[in-house]
């Protein structure tokens, strides 16, 4: 099935009112291109679970920061346009900027609280971003589900809150991040990094994996668990952090025992890429990969 390819509003609105119809399901994965098998993963799922699936690709400049990328984010429809092909999608919307904020836009989606730690204290504007843009995306194609990756766990926490409050009639789906064979995260950033850079950055999975094996042997102070993380780290040269926390899994706040499920979540920065990674210590909301 050769995939349809969407660059207005009044395209995907068309086509989403002609599924809806026949009330056939509607499957969203919003992304932001240069995907990797991480995003595929999301898309094969959503066509798992309904008869339709809508991947989004726009490279959103609200998510970004004046000192940020986002000029040298990579963009390549085409190859692109062949991994959603690939993974069985069949509507890809890829719209140009005003076509998402027109002009004169003066509306943005705010959540609180959620957004103050981790990421956001660093990049203050970013998640008012994510959920301008994702508010909009659903809105357009008015999704039953829509799909997001656990490696950024704090932006799909923050999705779901917004979901919920606002009242969005679509399931948040968060699945397990995809991982190359040692360990790393995938992520669009990692073709930043030399094949030097690439291997200092197995520090971060390295780090989250001596935490999760000292919480496995019975360890429940978040003071221990850190610490054994920050060890781990430090044993790599190179990895500038930027954080590394212990958080309640739903609040995002810090917790100083585990007794529910916590987020262990990392930011550093290696060479020219700013990478993100966590796990989740005692019982997670995240789907299996193959539920």
């Amino acid at each position: 099935m050769r995939v349809e390819i969407l660059r207005t509003r009044a395209e995907i609105r068309k086509r989403v009112r002609s599924l809806r119809r026949v009330g056939e399901s509607i499957g969203l994965v919003p992304t932001m291109g240069a995907l990797h098998e991480g995003h595929a993963s999301l898309v094969r799922r959503s066509v798992r679970d309904n008869r339709h699936t809508i991947v989004t690709i726009f490279v959103n400049p609200l998510q970004f920061g004046p000192s940020e990328d986002l000029a040298a984010y990579p963009r390549q429809l085409e190859a692109d346009a062949r991994i959603v092909e690939g993974a069985g999608a069949g509507i890809l919307f890829a719209p140009s900027p005003p076509e998402v904020y027109p002009e004169g836009d003066a509306t943005f989606v705010t959540v609180e609280g959620l957004t103050r730690g981790l990421c956001g204290q660093c990049r203050p504007s970013h998640f008012r971003g994510v959920t301008t843009v994702v508010a909009k995306l659903l809105l357009l194609a008015s999704p039953d589900r829509a799909y997001f990756g656990q490696k950024d766990a704090q932006q799909a926490r923050v999705i779901r809150r917004m979901v919920l409050d606002l009242g969005f009639d679509a399931e948040i789906v968060v699945l397990p991040t995809v991982r190359e064979p040692d360990g790393l995260a995938l992520s669009s950033r990692n073709r930043y990094l030399s094949p030097e850079e690439r291997t200092r950055a197995l520090a971060l999975s390295r780090a989250l994996a001596a935490a999760r094996a000292c919480f496995a042997s019975g360890e429940r102070r978040a003071k221990a668990l850190l610490e054994q993380a920050r060890r781990s780290l430090s044993e790599t040269p190179g990895v500038e952090l930027d954080y590394l926390e212990l958080v309640d899994d739903e609040t995002l706040e810090p917790i100083d025992t585990v007794s529910s499920a916590a987020l262990l979540a990392v930011a550093a920065r290696v060479g020219p890429a700013r990478l993100i990674d966590n796990v989740v210590l005692g019982a997670s909301r995240v789907v299996a990969a193959e539920e």
